[in-house]
This record gives C-alpha cells, sequence and structure tokens, in this order.
C-alpha cells in the first residue's frame, strides 16, 4: 500500500536503526521499505531531487527546502590499535595524540562531522596529521585495526564488534557527535510521519 525510501550514513547501523525498522515493518507489514547507504552530502542532494523520502544524517545545517528532526547525539571516542600505548588507559587526552597519523571521515562525504573532530583537537591545542581519509565508518576503524592510524569516532562504533581495535573515553570530552533525520515536509507522507514518530518514541 505504499513505499518508504530511507537513507542512512553507517553509524546508524549501530544506533538503533535496524531494530527502529524490524519494529516498523511488524507495525506496516504493507509498507515496503527500501535502505540507501549514503554519506550525508549524497543524502541532502537525494532529497531534494526527491529520490529519497527521509535521510538520516550527522547535521542539521540543511537547505531551506528541508526540515531537519533531532534523533540523537553520543559521546565521541578514541579508537586505537589494540597494542598502541595508550591502550590500557582508562581514559585518553587528546594531546596525546598529536604525533599520531589519523584515519578519519572524508571532508567532502560529511563536512560538518569533519569540523567537529577537527574543532575536538584544536581545543587540545593541535590539528590532526591526517593521513588517511575514507567515507565509511567502518573503514574507519578498520584502518586503525591494522595499524594505519588512530581517530576518533561516534561511540556506537564500538558495537561494529571489529577485532584489533580498542575505544577508550575523551579525558576532555567535547561537543557530541550529533544524529539528525531530514525529510522534505511537503507533501506529507503518511509512511514517514509513523517512523519519524516510532524513533521520537524510541530515543
Amino acid at each position: 500500500v505504499g513505499r518508504l525510501r530511507v537513507g542512512f550514513v553507517g553509524s546508524m547501523l549501530y544506533r538503533g536503526l535496524p531494530q527502529w525498522l524490524e519494529r516498523f515493518r511488524a507495525e506496516h507489514p504493507r509498507i515496503d521499505v527500501s535502505l540507501s547507504e549514503l554519506n550525508t552530502q549524497e543524502q541532502i542532494d537525494a532529497l531534494l531531487r526527491d529520490q529519497l523520502d527521509m535521510g538520516f544524517i550527522h547535521t542539521q545545517r540543511v537547505p531551506d527546502a528541508l526540515q531537519t528532526m533531532f534523533v540523537q547525539a553520543d559521546p565521541f571516542l578514541v579508537c586505537l590499535p589494540q597494542g598502541h600505548a595508550l591502550a590500557k588507559k582508562r581514559k585518553v587526552a587528546l594531546a596525546g595524540l598529536r604525533d599520531e597519523p589519523f584515519v578519519l571521515f572524508s571532508r567532502q562525504a560529511s563536512p560538518d562531522y569533519f569540523t567537529r573532530i577537527i574543532d575536538l583537537c584544536a581545543a587540545q591545542g593541535f590539528y590532526p596529521q591526517l593521513k588517511h581519509e575514507v567515507r565509511h565508518w567502518l573503514s574507519v576503524v578498520s584502518m586503525v585495526s591494522q595499524g594505519l592510524g588512530v581517530s576518533v569516532v561516534p561511540a556506537p562504533l564500538q558495537r561494529a564488534g571489529l577485532a584489533g581495535v580498542v575505544f577508550k573515553p575523551l579525558a576532555q570530552p567535547g561537543a557530541p557527535s550529533e544524529v539528525h533525520c531530514a525529510f522534505k515536509p511537503e507533501p506529507e507522507l503518511p509512511a514517514r510521519q509513523q517512523l519519524l514518530a516510532l524513533v521520537q518514541a524510541q530515543r
């Protein structure tokens, strides 16, 4: 009886999206839900072209044609190779990573996210040595697990279950990692409203 096209950034797989969709499908079995993993900018472009009905993104700064709803905020964690000298500490000061190679989510993929992590480092008096920029969060964690650098990632990524990495709280927590849902307010889509209501109820 209907179709809902949902975009999402990869970290949403560990932020409740699968559980929300499972419940939504149980309550609305005749609505077909299709998923597209896209970075924040790709989702904004797809929403403007009417190729998506809603998208879970890393920013609330969107064009005037779109509306956003706050979904959740999570702390950032330091992501280190398992054998790193700081891996046994209870908390890690970002300043202790000033001479380390960093693996970060690409500036082009999500400018707001990139800036937020750079700002966390700048607040501790240094600019990270960017060695690798990737387009998916799991690629960040995977590259760290292989000893190619360190990173700062949203806390839900520790649920990814990849071996060879450790996650540590920041000694000086800064701004959190935020997720917002973006969509065109017109036309109103009953299926979208039902999923938004479910997400709000589960927060």
